[in-house]
This record gives C-alpha cells, sequence and structure tokens, in this order.
C-alpha cells in the first residue's frame, strides 16, 4: 500500500507546487505594484514592531482566512458554476499569496527566529529548488518565457499602431 501512496504523494506535492509557482509568478508582480503605489507607513512600520510569533500569528491570517476558498471554489464547480468556481479560486489564491508576500517580505527576518519556521521554511524551499531543478520545471519555464515574448511583442505593435493612428489624426 505504501509503494502506491509514495508515487501519489509525490505526484499530488509536484502538482501543488506547479500551481503554487504558477500563481507567485502573477502575485509577486501585484504585491510589489502595491508596494510601491500604496503607502501604508503606520502599518509596515507596526507589523516591524511586532515580535516573532505575533509576526507568525499575522502571517497565518490570510492562509486560515482564504484557505477555505478553495474546497468552496471546487464546490462550485463541481455544481455546474465553473466560472464562479474559477474566478472564485483564481481571485481567492491570488489574494491569499500577494498578502502573505508581503507579510513575508516584511516580518521575514523574525519569523527565521522561530526555530519550527525556519526548518519548515528550509524544507519548502529545499523542495522548490528540487522541482525548480527538474527538467519539467526546466520546460514550463521556456514555454512561458516564448509565451510572455509573444505577448510582449503583440503588445508592443498593438501600441505602435495604436501611436501612429493618435499621430495620423494630429
Amino acid at each position: 500500500m505504501q509503494r502506491i501512496l509514495k508515487p501519489i504523494t509525490y505526484i499530488l506535492a509536484t502538482i501543488y507546487f506547479l500551481v503554487d509557482a504558477v500563481f507567485m509568478a502573477v502575485a509577486r508582480p501585484i504585491a510589489r505594484w502595491i508596494g510601491r503605489h500604496f503607502e501604508f507607513r503606520r502599518l509596515r512600520a507596526w507589523i516591524r514592531s511586532l515580535s516573532p510569533y505575533a509576526s507568525l500569528a499575522l502571517f497565518s491570517v490570510p492562509v486560515i482566512v482564504l484557505e477555505p476558498i478553495k474546497p468552496v471554489a471546487a464546490y462550485l464547480t463541481a455544481t455546474g458554476q465553473v466560472l464562479s468556481g474559477a474566478v472564485t479560486f483564481i481571485v481567492g489564491e491570488l489574494l491569499k499569496l500577494v498578502l502573505v508576500e508581503r507579510l513575508f517580505h516584511l516580518t521575514r527576518d523574525k519569523l527565521m527566529r522561530i526555530r519550527a519556521f525556519a526548518w519548515a521554511y528550509g524544507k519548502y524551499a529545499a523542495a522548490k529548488a528540487w522541482l525548480q531543478a527538474t527538467e519539467a520545471w526546466r520546460a514550463i519555464r521556456a514555454v512561458s518565457r516564448a509565451v510572455r515574448d509573444v505577448v510582449a511583442r503583440a503588445r508592443a505593435r498593438l501600441v505602435g499602431s495604436f501611436s501612429r493612428l493618435a499621430a495620423s489624426r494630429d
């Protein structure tokens, strides 16, 4: 039985990390944009003033509050509301990851003082490094870069077309 469950566990963990990595690729730029455009000086100062365990409690809030969105999205999808389920999942996951990323950025040093958190983060980082070293990950990254380049070129052509159109009307 354990022989069967072990590969299934690895496959599920890989899928989870892949989905998480895809969402983080979207969440990081959003979090950076929020950090650049919204001034939350007092809130940042308060968050940075927290003790390590208070930082951990605050860091856990988005996960605890937003993790139940996944079963809600699954329920919506299972009941035939596929679009609603997909939107619920995507918005909930992005919101969770943006909040977690911003809070981790602000509290990382304090969280790493907690021995159990540092150990768990080390395991997470090792699993992520292993995943990123796989051939499948490199293939996905190559496809992602190619798609990003195509989108960037199409966007540049579109902007150029609008610029020429606007200039011709002047």
